[in-house]
C-alpha cells in the first residue's frame, strides 16, 4: 500500500484551479521530487491561518485520512500575521497551539509530522536589500515549538531568503505571478505578485524543500528520487 503525504498550509503551498493559471502552489510540484511509492494528497488552502483551517474542520479531514508511516508537512504563517483580522494569531501564543494540534493529529494516528517555516515573500526594502524580518517571528516561533516538542522542522523561510539574496531581487521575479497586460488570457490586467508562484517558482521552492528534507534523512527521504 502507497504511503501518503499530506500537506496543511496556506496558498503559497495549495493547488490552483485553471483560472487561476498559471499561479502555482509549490504543492503541486512536490510530487516531480517524489517516487511513485508515495501519494501526495494537498489539502493546503488559499487564505488560510493556522485557526482558520483548524476551524473549518480542514484537520479533523486530514486526521479522518491518514495513518501509520504516512507523513504530514505543515507549512502556515502568511496568513497567521494577520492579527488584524479574525484569522490571525499571535506567534508564541495560538500559533504554536495550533501547530501542537497538527503535530498532536500526526503523532495520534502514527504519522510523521514535519514542520515547515514559511516561504519568504519578494519583499524588499527601500535599499532594494530583502526584507529579513517579512514574516516577523513567526518563523523563529515554529522552529521554538519544533524543539519543544521534537519534531523535525524545515527552516524553509531561512533557505528560501538564502535562495533569493543568491538571485538578486531583480531575477526572482522569474519565480513569482509577475504578468504584463494580456500576457495570460486569465489576467487581462498587469499583476505583480510577489507572494504566490508562477509554475517555475513553485518548482524551485519544492525542490528546495524536498532538498531540506534529504539534508535530514528523515523517513520521508526514502520516497525522494
Amino acid at each position: 500500500m502507497k504511503k501518503k503525504l499530506f500537506i496543511a498550509g496556506d496558498s503559497t503551498a495549495a493547488q490552483k484551479s485553471g483560472e487561476a493559471k498559471p499561479e502555482t502552489g509549490w504543492g503541486e510540484k512536490i510530487s516531480c521530487f517524489l517516487s511513485s511509492d508515495i501519494e501526495v494528497r494537498n489539502y493546503a488552502q488559499n487564505g488560510r491561518s493556522t485557526k482558520s483551517f483548524i476551524a473549518e474542520k480542514r484537520l479533523d479531514q486530514i486526521s479522518n485520512e491518514i495513518g501509520p508511516g504516512d507523513f504530514l508537512l505543515v507549512q502556515f504563517g502568511h496568513n497567521d500575521q494577520k492579527i488584524d483580522l479574525p484569522i490571525g494569531t499571535m506567534p508564541y501564543g495560538d500559533y504554536q497551539e495550533n501547530l501542537a494540534r497538527f503535530v498532536e493529529v500526526a503523532r495520534a494516528n502514527n504519522a510523521f509530522p514535519v514542520l515547515v517555516t514559511s516561504v519568504t515573500r519578494r519583499d524588499n526594502l527601500p535599499d532594494g536589500r530583502l526584507n529579513p524580518e517579512t514574516l516577523g517571528d513567526y518563523p523563529a516561533a515554529m522552529i521554538a515549538l519544533g524543539e519543544k516538542l521534537a519534531v523535525p522542522t524545515l527552516d524553509v523561510y531561512r533557505l528560501t531568503q538564502d535562495y533569493y539574496e543568491k538571485m538578486g531581487m531583480e531575477e526572482t521575479k522569474k519565480l513569482h505571478l509577475h504578468l504584463a497586460p494580456g500576457q495570460h488570457p486569465n489576467y487581462p490586467v498587469v499583476v505583480t505578485d510577489n507572494t504566490h508562484f508562477n509554475d517555475y517558482g513553485a518548482y524551485q521552492i519544492a525542490r528546495i524543500i524536498i532538498a531540506a528534507i534529504r539534508e535530514t534523512e528523515h523517513p520521508l527521504s526514502e520516497y525522494v528520487r
